[in-house]
């Protein structure tokens, strides 16, 4: 999981206020959408926060290193 189950449930309700208020920024721009309109989309980006929050970790194909490798290019006072 890509960040806690707290930290998503208020990116969830975060995103209420959202979809009302982009309904309410949409009017001024001449674009009217209904309150079923205004659902699908509020659903649509809760599944995409969702799917996304559910996904795993990239992993790096770099193995992490030890604090005792150095780099070879850095001079280490030796």
């Amino acid at each position: 999981m890509r960040i806690s189950k707290g930290a998503l449930l208020v990116v969830l309700a975060f995103t209420v206020p959202l979809i009302v208020e982009l309904r309410t920024v949409l009017v001024w721009v001449n674009v009217d959408l209904s309150v079923l309109e205004s659902a699908v989309l509020g659903l649509v980006i809760v599944g995409l926060v969702v799917v996304w929050a559910f996904l795993p970790e990239r992993e790096d194909n770099h193995p992490e290193r030890d604090d005792d490798q150095t780099d070879g290019d850095v001079p280490n006072g030796n």
